[in-house]
C-alpha cells in the first residue's frame, strides 16, 4: 500500500480544507494509506502527523483556514531541521508529500525532493503569485476585498471622501488589481507598475469637476506608505481622505465556489500523480485546466502581472 502525507504551510488561504479534503478522500478511494501533518513544517519536524480517515476530513469543505494548522518555519531551511523532517517520514514508511502552500512552501518542497521524498505542491496563497497557475484563496480574497469596497463607497459616497484602501499582496499586485478593475477604483497603485502620482491627482480632481461625490485609491500593501499618501492627496485636492486597511480579514472565511472546485480539482491530481508515479511536480490550474508543472521549474519562475489589466482599469477609471 502507498502512503502519502499532507500539510499545509505559509499564510492560510481560504480552500485549503477543501484541498485537503479532496487529497484526502482521493488517496483512500485509491487504497493507499494517508496521513494529515499538523502544524505545516514545524510539525513534520516535531513528528506531529497521524493518519487519516474520511472522517477527518468531513464537514469542511466550506470552512476557512485549514484544520492541519499552518506555521513558517526556519529550521525547516536548515539541513538539521531537513534531516529530521525527512526521517520522520521514513519511519512511518511515508515517501509522497502533498505541501498545500505558496512560493514558500514550494520551495521548502523542492529541498525536501532532493533528498528523495516525492513532493507534489498544490499552489495555495491569496496573493496569487506562484508561476503558471491560478493560487487556490485568491478568488475568495478578491470577492472579501470587493465586498469592502463596496460598502466603504457607501459612506465615501455620503460624507463625500476619498478613500484609500489598502489591500494585501506583499510583492504582488493581482489582489489590488483584480479587485480594483472589479471594484470601480479610480487609481490603483500595484508593486508591477510604477505609480504616476500625478495622474491619480488629476482623476480625483476631474471627478470633483464634473460632481463625483467619492473617488477610491486601491493599494498594494508596500509599494507606498499609506499615512504618506494620505497627507499627498489631500495637499494637493483639499479632499477629506480617509485610510482602510484590511489586513487578515482577507484571509479568512468561507470559500467561494471557484477556490473550492479549484481546490477539489488539484487535490485529486495531486493523488493522482502520485498514483501515476510521477514526481516532484507542482499541480497547477488555469483556464479550467488542470495540469503539472516540474517544481524545479516553478521555484525559478518570475509572475508578471497581466498589463492588460492595468490598461483596463486605467481607461475605464476616467
Amino acid at each position: 500500500m502507498q502512503k502519502l502525507a499532507v500539510l499545509t504551510s505559509g499564510g492560510d488561504a481560504s480552500g485549503m480544507n477543501a484541498a485537503i479534503r479532496a487529497v484526502v478522500r482521493s488517496a483512500i478511494y485509491q487504497e493507499m494509506q494517508v496521513y494529515g501533518i499538523y502544524q505545516g513544517f514545524e510539525g513534520l519536524i516535531a513528528g506531529n502527523l497521524s493518519e487519516m480517515t474520511l472522517g477527518s476530513v468531513a464537514d469542511i469543505i466550506h470552512r476557512g483556514g485549514t484544520i492541519l494548522q499552518t506555521s513558517r518555519s526556519n529550521l525547516f531551511m536548515q539541513e538539521k531541521g531537513m534531516e529530521q523532517a525527512r526521517e520522520n517520514l521514513n519511519q512511518l514508511g511515508i515517501k509522497n508529500l502533498v505541501i498545500i502552500g505558496g512560493n514558500g512552501s514550494l520551495k521548502g518542497g523542492y529541498e525536501i525532493s532532493r533528498l528523495g521524498i516525492n513532493v507534489i505542491g498544490i499552489p495555495a496563497t491569496i496573493d496569487n503569485d506562484v508561476v503558471y497557475t491560478r493560487s487556490i484563496g485568491y478568488d475568495t480574497a478578491v470577492n472579501t476585498v470587493l465586498m469592502a469596497i463596496n460598502h466603504i463607497r457607501d459612506t465615501a459616497s455620503s460624507h463625500g471622501r476619498v478613500f484609500i484602501i489598502e489591500v494585501m499582496g506583499r510583492h504582488c499586485g493581482e489582489i489590488a488589481l483584480a479587485a480594483g478593475v472589479a471594484g470601480g477604483a479610480e487609481s490603483i497603485l500595484v508593486p508591477e507598475i510604477e505609480t504616476d502620482f500625478e495622474q491619480m491627482i488629476e482623476k480625483i480632481q476631474a471627478g470633483i469637476g464634473r460632481g463625483k461625490l467619492h473617488s477610491i485609491i486601491i493599494v498594494a500593501e508596500g509599494v507606498y506608505p499609506v499615512m504618506d499618501l494620505q497627507d499627498y492627496i489631500v495637499e494637493k485636492t483639499g479632499q477629506d481622505t480617509r485610510i482602510t486597511i484590511l489586513g487578515h480579514i482577507q484571509r479568512g472565511g468561507t470559500p467561494s465556489a471557484v477556490d473550492r472546485i479549484l481546490a477539489s480539482q488539484m487535490g485529486k491530481m495531486a493523488v493522482d500523480c502520485i498514483a501515476s508515479g510521477l514526481r516532484n511536480v507542482m499541480v497547477a490550474g488555469r483556464e479550467e485546466k488542470i495540469f503539472t508543472i516540474p517544481l524545479g521549474e516553478v521555484i525559478n519562475g518570475t509572475k508578471t502581472p497581466e498589463l492588460e489589466m492595468f490598461e483596463l482599469a486605467r481607461i475605464l477609471s476616467i
